[in-house]
This record gives C-alpha cells, sequence and structure tokens, in this order.
C-alpha cells in the first residue's frame, strides 16, 4: 500500500474517527447479525485457512446451533490440547491444525496491530502519569485531551466491540456448553468481528502496513465474520454453525436450542 498522507490537527484525528465509527457500526451489525450464513463464502474462506497451513479442502458439516455441533466434534483438540503443544515439550507427532491455525492468526493479529502507524499528531498531546494507563473517554474528548488516536482505536473500537460480541454475548453463550476442557477448539465467526473490527480500521484509514499476504490472509478471517456464526476445525473436517434465529431478548438458534441468556447489548 502506498503511504497515507500526513496531517496534522485534531480536526483530521475526529475525521478519522468519524470514518472508524461507520466501520466499527458495520461491524457490529454483522456480530448481531440473525441472517442466513453465507455458505459459499464461509467454506471458500476456511478452505484458504486450510490451504494456508498446507492442508486440503476439509469436508463441512452445517449444524444449526453450538449444541448441536457437539455431538459433530467429539475428539477435536481442546485448549487443554493446544496448551501441551505450546509448552516446551510437545507431544510426540505433528501439531494438530488448530494449533497451528492459532499460531498462524495470533501472528496475524499482532504483526498488523504493531505495524498501526497515526501519520498524524494533536498540538495539545495528551501527558499521563508514568505507570498509569490513558483514561477511557469518548472518542471526541479523547481527540480534545491529546490521547493517542492508536489508544482511541484499541478502546473505542476493539475493547467496545469485545465487550459486546465476545465478552457480552459468545463467552456467555460458550459457558452454557460446559467447561473448557470439555469444548473443543473453535473460533467465534461473526462474534469475531471485535478483532476484525479493529484491524479493519487500520487498514481502510491506511494506518498500517497490509502487505498482499497479509491483506489475503485478514480478508479470510473479515469474510467468516461477514458470513457464518461458530466453526470448528477439525483435521479433515469443519463443523460448522449457522448465525442465530434470534439474540434478543434471549439467544435462540434456528434448531430452537435456547440458551436462557439474555445479553445486555446496549
Amino acid at each position: 500500500m502506498t503511504a497515507p498522507r500526513r496531517r496534522s490537527s485534531a480536526g483530521d484525528a475526529r475525521q478519522a474517527w468519524r470514518q472508524a465509527d461507520e466501520i466499527r457500526s458495520a461491524w457490529l451489525a454483522h456480530g448481531l447479525s440473525t441472517e442466513d450464513a453465507d455458505r459459499a463464502a464461509t467454506e471458500q474462506s476456511i478452505t484458504n485457512l486450510y490451504a494456508r497451513l498446507r492442508r486440503s479442502r476439509p469436508e463441512f458439516r452445517w449444524v444449526d446451533s453450538p449444541l448441536a455441533a457437539m455431538a459433530q466434534v467429539s475428539g477435536f483438540p481442546t485448549h487443554e490440547d493446544l496448551v501441551r503443544w505450546s509448552q516446551g515439550r510437545p507431544p510426540p507427532g505433528q501439531p494438530p491444525l488448530v494449533s497451528n491455525l492459532a499460531a498462524a492468526v495470533s501472528r496475524l493479529r499482532s504483526t498488523l496491530e504493531d505495524d498501526l502507524t497515526v501519520p498524524w499528531f494533536n498540538p495539545s498531546a495528551g501527558k499521563r502519569d508514568k505507570g498509569k494507563p490513558w483514561p477511557v473517554l469518548p472518542p471526541e474528548e479523547a481527540i480534545e485531551m491529546g490521547i493517542p488516536f492508536s489508544v482511541i482505536l484499541r478502546q473505542s473500537v476493539r475493547d467496545v466491540t469485545w465487550t459486546r460480541l465476545a465478552a457480552g454475548l459468545a463467552w456467555p453463550v460458550r459457558a452454557v456448553l460446559g467447561p473448557d476442557r470439555a469444548v473443543p477448539v473453535h473460533w467465534y465467526g461473526q462474534q469475531d468481528a471485535g478483532w476484525v473490527a479493529h484491524l479493519d480500521v487500520i487498514r481502510q484509514l491506511g494506518l498500517g502496513r497490509f502487505t498482499r499476504s497479509d491483506d489475503d490472509h485478514f480478508e479470510d478471517w473479515a469474510t467468516l465474520a461477514r458470513s457464518c456464526g461458530w466453526w470448528w476445525p477439525g483435521e479433515d473436517t469443519c463443523v460448522v454453525v449457522e448465525r442465530p434465529a434470534r439474540i434478543v431478548p434471549e439467544v435462540v438458534y434456528r434448531d430452537g436450542w435456547r440458551t436462557g441468556f439474555r445479553p445486555q447489548l446496549a
């Protein structure tokens, strides 16, 4: 990508925030969507992720709820399995696909977030006491105080969408399924839109260096956040959940599974 043009005022930061807010709102809508999954787009993006790890296209099995998925993923790796592979003395043999997939997306996220560069400054640059975090303020107020724009993006894009979609929705529903050791490793599709939104703001505002490979890799994860519900990648089989039928006032899936959870999405 070409380098973004240089900016030099709080007015530029306010304009950039308005763009960021629109992008954030669009991703929140994807995260809360109850439309039918785009199965073709989902399967193609997951196939691309498998191909990055030199794996062939898996067999796809679609189900109507995370509860229904549990019957299909018996024997898939758990978080405990991933911990064993990430420690100094991993088990013999090749690591499971989910271990390599988790490592790949972690590298992608850290690379793109670490490359965040804001090409403008606020002349009244804010200050904070050494060792103390930046205050969490409404974006317009934070801009006026001179809080770094990268911090504003983390607080008001990444953290806000994460709180609403992951901590506020996906994780409580996940807890209904059982303890961590009983639920194999999976990703949340549309409810991964929190971190996707943050990186997409960086990309669309030209605040990071996306190589062609990074951009293609990120777009597969972005497509999944736009296209499907939760998904469990196995070695040869991938189980994918349709989006919920309803989210408010209670999360209900298409096969009638009622989670009993009433999310607070405001």
